[in-house]
Parts: C-alpha cells; sequence; structure tokens
C-alpha cells in the first residue's frame, strides 16, 4: 500500500461531525497517515487541537489566521494566537496568505497580517503553508521581500503558471496539488507535466476542491490517493514512487524525521 500524506485538510471542520471517525478510517484504508491541519481563525482552534489530541501520531496542527478572516480586528486575533506560540509547538504558520477571489475591502490588512505570520515562521523556525487566491503576483512579491535563509513552506491549491511555478520553486518552497487536477478544463495538468516531482506535495483541503468522480461533493483525505493517480498518470510513473517522494517532501518541510520510511 502507498504511503501517503495529505499536507492539507480540514478535518476539524462541523462538515465532518457525523462522521469524522469513520472518515478517517477510509483514509487509514487507503494508506494515508499523516494530515496536516491548518488553521482559519480564532473559531477553528478548539475543535483543531481536540482532534489532533485524538490522533497524536497522525494529525498535526497549525497556527494562523486565514485571509478571509482577516478584518478589522486582525491585529488582536493575532496577538491571541501569538500568544499559543508560548503554550506549546506547532508544525507551521498556517494557513496564511492574500484572498482576492472573495473580497478586496481588507488587502492592505492580508498583507500586513501575512507579513506578521512570516515573520513567526522566521522566529519559530518552522514552515509557512500559503494561501493565495486570485493573488499569486502579489504573494510571491511578498515572499521575496520577506524571504530569509530559513523562510520556507508550501504555496497550498497552487494553480498557476510554469512561470510563477519556476518563481516558487526558485524562491525554495513546494507547491500543494489537489482535487484540482483532475479537472478536466483545468491547465493544472500541463503544468504540472514540467515539473519535478521534489517541487509537489499532495494535499486535499478537505472538506473543499473534491476531485473527479466526487467533484461537487465534499471531500474527504481518503481521495488523496485519487490525486496521486492522476499524478502518475501525467507523470507516466507508478503511483508507489508518487506517493514515496510527495510524502517525503512533506514531511520533511514539516520537519519529520523521515529516515527508514522510503
Amino acid at each position: 500500500m502507498a504511503f501517503l500524506v495529505d499536507s492539507h485538510a480540514h478535518l476539524y471542520a462541523e462538515q465532518f461531525n457525523e462522521d469524522r471517525e469513520a472518515m478517517l478510517q477510509r483514509a487509514f484504508d487507503k494508506g494515508v497517515q499523516h494530515f496536516f491541519l491548518p488553521n482559519i481563525d480564532e473559531s477553528s482552534i478548539e475543535p483543531m487541537l481536540h482532534l489532533e489530541s485524538q490522533y497524536p501520531k497522525s494529525c498535526h496542527a497549525m497556527m494562523g489566521l486565514h485571509p478571509c478572516s482577516v478584518d478589522a480586528t486582525y491585529i488582536e486575533t493575532l496577538s491571541m494566537m501569538k500568544k499559543w506560540w508560548e503554550k506549546r509547538s506547532f508544525c507551521a504558520v498556517g494557513e496564511i496568505g492574500l484572498d482576492y477571489y472573495w473580497s478586496k475591502e481588507f488587502v492592505k490588512e492580508q498583507k500586513h497580517a501575512f507579513r506578521i505570520q512570516c515573520g513567526w515562521a522566521k522566529e519559530f523556525d518552522i514552515p509557512i503553508v500559503i494561501h493565495a487566491r486570485d493573488s499569486l503576483d502579489d504573494i510571491l512579491d511578498i515572499v521575496r521581500e520577506e524571504k530569509s535563509d530559513n523562510l520556507r513552506g508550501i504555496f497550498h491549491c497552487f494553480g498557476g503558471s510554469l512561470e510563477q511555478a519556476n518563481q516558487i520553486i526558485d524562491l525554495g518552497f513546494l507547491m500543494g496539488i489537489g482535487g484540482v487536477l483532475t479537472f478536466k478544463k483545468a491547465n493544472l495538468s500541463n503544468v504540472i507535466e514540467h515539473i519535478d516531482l521534489k517541487n509537489l506535495v499532495l494535499e486535499t483541503d478537505s472538506p473543499y476542491l473534491s476531485p473527479v468522480p466526487f467533484r461537487g461533493k465534499r471531500n474527504e483525505s481518503s481521495y488523496v490517493h485519487l490525486v496521486a493517480q492522476k499524478l502518475a498518470e501525467i507523470k507516466n510513473i507508478d503511483i508507489h514512487e508518487i506517493a514515496s517522494i510527495t510524502s517525503k517532501n512533506a514531511l520533511d518541510v514539516f520537519g519529520f524525521d523521515t529516515q527508514g520510511l522510503f
């Protein structure tokens, strides 16, 4: 069985309240060993940490403020989140970034929040997990400005051009690939064809962005194997090789010991 990692999944979300244990078992049955949980805002912290406490060897919490949750009170929210770092460690600062799709009302605040949280990652020497919806060029500019020897991480839900992918690679970041790769009208497969596997990790973004044939329905971590299958088709290599390389990439960037696993 392939060793898989879901590098981005909101498994604490209310969409899983009725069958979370069964959903996780389906993922385990497909070979998914680790689930990385991005935070959204103040309200998601408690359910996220509760899930992590139930599955401490498999579920790993991040801490960050999602750009869609940035509003006029973002400084207070970030101050509250920063205090969590005094209590415990997290695997990443995430999910953070810019989102111009839903609203541009707080773009200035989003950019400031993103820079602050990049500072956390550098301070604690952990990766960032970036949300860049309709904002990839601006994100790239900020990451270049904030770049340091230890600023690293993942551009979650990558959907950009080959040129943008190469900029991400030049910055030393990985790209998260999920269900969009399976969409017929998506150009992503044409871009991914030219990107080395060493620059990729797999994700679901559960409960969102389900891959074909579940598009439009609730996504779950077991479906990450469908992303791996599609990537194997594009690269014309065995799915076990896809799983091994992308899983090692994910565990490496999050600071997990992979010696003897692959």
